[in-house]
Order: structure tokens, then C-alpha cells, then sequence
């Protein structure tokens, strides 16, 4: 199998994002000439053509199109891994686990660290909360994340389903929405929705970075939010929640690298399974 290096693939990584040898070379902190020399190497290595050259421009061939996002998997992958080696000996074992404020689904995690706690493998947890937890998982930050599908990426995650929620539709109580029983999203259209700086994008509005400068830009009527319906319980006083009919459910899941081996994380998840399972018993009776 041809090796090819995390230089190799950083060199060609800022070409292809960049299409100007120039400009990559600038950006890598190198001289133009070896950075050329280091992609023709690659390429004959690969035995493809990666990128097409002429006097004016640099466009990415189908092969390089493959090696810009394979390769960029794989040196985040690399990444993480590096961060999670760093990490393990780094002050004792421990699991790290992220989630945005409220996003466990309205109040299962207090029952899953009791229950996991129990477990023989227990190490102790580590919260990491804010927005972004499925890049903080990937980028090897976090050993595990509550996440909620679709909205957040899982693709390449081991999961495990937690809960299903309906989506509510978060309002100021003077908007002109408020008082109705549900609302369509149809009855949003031309409505700001914020998004967090990383994953799905649900609209065209400004980048929110926490819950709190969320629900101030709603409550000063400068946008609104889909959410899932367990966030009601974290509003403030001058916002309410309109169930939204036609909004496709959301999934609260657990998700963590499909390559984990670690005793504790699996414990982890046995632990957030079982108190998942209970819950549900206990809603259904």
C-alpha cells in the first residue's frame, strides 16, 4: 500500500482549498518551488493527476476532488486521535462528555450519572457544554456527546437512541404566533432563525455561540428557534413555546467514535441506555 504522509496531505490539503499555488504556499508558511515539487511527488506516488495546471488557473481533477475530502477526514481524524492520546495521559482517567445547555433531553443526565456511577468501570465525568458538541467529539475534545439527529451530524459515529422528541417553535409571548395551539412551519416563512457556528444550518440568521444569546436575540423579537420540546422548561419568563405539527421529529442519541475501545466509555453507554429504556417504561405507563 503507498504511504502518504500528513505533510504530504497538509501541502496538498491548502492547494486544493486555495487553488493558487501562491496563495498555499504563503498560507503554509513555505517557499512556492518545494510545495510544487511536493504535490508532482504525490501524484506520481498515487499514480493520478490531482490538480489540472495552466498559466492562470488551478482546478481540482476528480481524483483530487476524492483526495480534498478523504483527506481531510483523515487528518482530522489524526488529529483527534492525538488529542485523545494526550489526553488519556494527561490527570488520571477520566470521560469527557459534551452537550449544549439543556440538551439532555429535560433532565435525563442526573439519573444517567447516578446510574453510571454504579458501574465497575466508572471513571469520573467531565462536562463540556456549549454549542458544537458533535465537532468537539470529533475533534477528539470529548469522549461522547448527546447530540440531537437530524440537526447534528453523526455520520462515521457510533450511536446509541436515547429519546424522540417532538420540535417546538420558540416565540417571544408578544409575537404575533404566541397564543395559537401549533403552528406549521409554513406559518415561519420569512422568519430569522439563528444558527451555532458549526453543523446544520436551519436559517439565514446571525451566528449564535451559547443558549443565552439565543434566547435574548428571541426575546427582543430579532428571531425565532425550532427546538426540541424538552428546552420548554429552560425558557425565560417573556418567551413561550408553540408545538410546531409538520416539524420532523428530533432524536436525542448518544454518539462517540465508532473506534472507542474504552472500557469506561462502553460502561457509559450501558449506563445512558438503561436509564433511556427507563424512561420511556415510565412515559408509556
Amino acid at each position: 500500500m503507498d504511504v502518504v504522509e500528513t505533510r504530504e496531505l497538509t501541502y496538498f490539503l491548502a492547494v486544493a482549498r486555495e487553488l493558487h499555488f501562491g496563495r498555499a504556499a504563503e498560507r503554509l508558511g513555505i517557499a512556492q518551488p518545494p510545495l510544487s515539487r511536493a504535490i508532482s511527488r504525490l501524484e506520481r506516488r498515487l499514480g493520478v493527476t490531482l490538480l489540472e495546471r495552466t498559466s492562470r488557473r488551478v482546478v481540482l481533477t476528480p481524483a483530487g476532488e476524492t483526495l480534498l475530502a478523504e483527506g481531510s477526514a483523515a487528518l482530522e481524524a489524526v488529529a483527534a486521535a492525538v488529542r485523545r492520546t494526550r489526553r488519556a495521559g494527561d490527570g488520571g482517567p477520566r470521560l469527557v462528555l459534551a452537550l449544549k445547555p439543556g440538551g439532555d433531553g429535560g433532565g435525563l443526565l442526573p439519573a444517567i450519572l447516578a446510574a453510571y456511577e454504579r458501574e465497575p468501570d466508572a471513571v469520573p465525568v467531565e462536562m463540556l457544554l456549549g454549542f458544537g458538541a458533535d465537532r468537539v467529539l470529533r475533534e477528539g475534545r470529548a469522549d461522547a456527546a448527546l447530540l440531537y439527529t437530524p440537526r447534528q451530524d453523526v455520520t462515521g459515529l457510533a450511536t446509541e437512541e436515547l429519546l424522540r422528541e417532538r420540535q417546538v417553535a420558540v416565540l417571544p409571548k408578544n409575537h404575533r404566533l404566541a397564543g395559537r395551539a401549533e403552528v406549521a412551519m409554513a406559518d415561519l416563512d420569512g422568519e430569522v432563525q439563528p444558527h451555532a457556528p458549526y453543523g446544520a444550518r436551519p436559517g439565514d440568521g446571525p451566528v449564535i455561540s451559547d443558549g443565552g444569546q439565543l434566547m435574548q436575540l428571541i426575546a427582543l423579537g430579532r428571531a425565532v428557534a425550532i427546538l426540541p420540546a424538552s428546552m420548554r422548561g429552560l425558557l425565560r419568563d417573556d418567551l413561550t413555546a408553540v408545538p410546531v405539527r409538520d416539524a420532523e421529529p428530533t432524536t436525542l442519541v448518544l454518539a462517540w467514535p465508532e473506534t472507542s475501545r474504552s472500557r469506561a466509555l462502553a460502561a457509559f453507554v450501558r449506563a445512558t441506555a438503561a436509564v433511556a429504556a427507563e424512561a420511556a417504561a415510565s412515559h408509556l405507563g
